[in-house]
């Protein structure tokens, strides 16, 4: 009788690289949920030259999910298959070229903000209240407080699946409410955004005054990954599920919050289909009461627990914008 033959280890068939391959990575220690499952290898480039020749060396049939710092992201009980890319170091560089801010994919909304209010430029102060990072606030027109990417995109930097670099202005990015017509599986690697000069004291102030209420009227201190769906056009999300219903509104150890029904809480010992069942149970009930559908925003990558990749299934969700 034939001996069945091992699969061979996704890591050993993936191309050399100057950044850092890691097996079963515990997503759950990255996103702001602090649930899900692994990564079967996540791999954290050095720079976007490292970045474009694994693109271009890697076998054709194992797939890139994007994630950023998991501001904004539900992964799944049973992990994400195949390489969970997350760009780090090599990719926060935040300059200032006249009154333009150059920062790249990695760089935090917040850090942007803070680097433009140094420099006495302002117009991007809301990004101080948009958590993640540039990428990801790319991807999908991220915005708060009255501001939106679009507002202040110029270009920005792409990689395609082959690794070969486009440049995108905001006009071919075709922004609309947190969408981008970005192609699917482009990963984003940089951002040029607009800003103009101004006083210093004035956008501190403001600053702090988006800050303060951000504070106020959203669970900072809890476990959530913010806005749980879009707000549906003539309409505001949190206000529809309170409406139908749903604040405070449990499944296992998920709830929805109190301070903020737009927000899910891990209470401490939820799981991720806990998370994402609560969110289904929150849009039937809102759809009944109001014939509204609502859309998540949370982006959700992986499989279930019971289809863990393992077992040979894979995650299905493609490169997508870093949250």
């Amino acid at each position: 009788m034939t001996k069945p033959t091992t699969p061979q280890p996704l890591i050993d068939r993936l191309p050399a690289v100057r950044g850092r391959y890691s097996e079963q990575v515990a997503l759950s220690r990255t996103t702001w949920f602090q649930v899900g499952g692994p990564a079967e290898v996540m791999f954290r480039p050095a720079d976007r030259d490292d970045l474009a020749a694994f693109l271009r060396d890697k076998p054709a049939d194992v797939p890139v999910t994007v994630i950023g710092v998991g501001s904004n992201l539900l992964v799944r009980d049973g992990g994400v298959s195949g390489v969970t890319l997350r760009l780090l170091r090599g990719f926060a560089d935040i300059e200032v070229a006249g009154d333009e801010i150059v920062a790249g994919a990695a760089a935090l909304d917040a850090n942007v903000a803070a680097k433009a209010r140094a420099a006495g430029l302002a117009g991007l102060e809301f990004l101080c209240g948009v958590p993640g990072t540039i990428g990801g606030a790319v991807r999908m027109n991220a915005g708060a407080y009255g501001r939106e990417v679009k507002d202040v995109l110029i270009s920005a930097e792409f990689l395609d699946p082959d690794g070969r670099p486009h440049s995108l202005t905001a006009g071919e990015l075709a922004f609309t409410y947190r969408r981008s017509a970005a192609p699917e599986g482009w990963i984003c690697v940089a951002a040029r955004l607009a800003a103009r000069p101004g006083d210093r004291d004035e956008i501190a102030a403001r600053m702090d005054e988006i800050r303060a209420q951000r504070g106020e009227s959203q669970p900072l201190r809890s476990r959530t990954g913010g806005s749980t769906f879009k707000n549906p056009p003539g309409h505001k999300a949190w206000q529809l599920i309170d409406a139908a219903g749903c604040r405070g509104l449990r499944q296992g150890g998920a709830m929805v919050s109190e301070l903020h029904c737009n927000f899910l809480i891990n209470t401490g010992a939820a799981s991720a289909a806990d998370l994402e069942a609560l969110g289904e149970e929150v849009r039937a009930r809102v759809l009944a009461a109001s014939g509204v559908d609502l859309e998540w925003e949370i982006r959700r990558i992986g499989v279930a627990a019971t289809e863990a990749f393992g077992d040979g299934s894979t995650s299905g969700d493609g490169n997508g914008g870093s949250a």
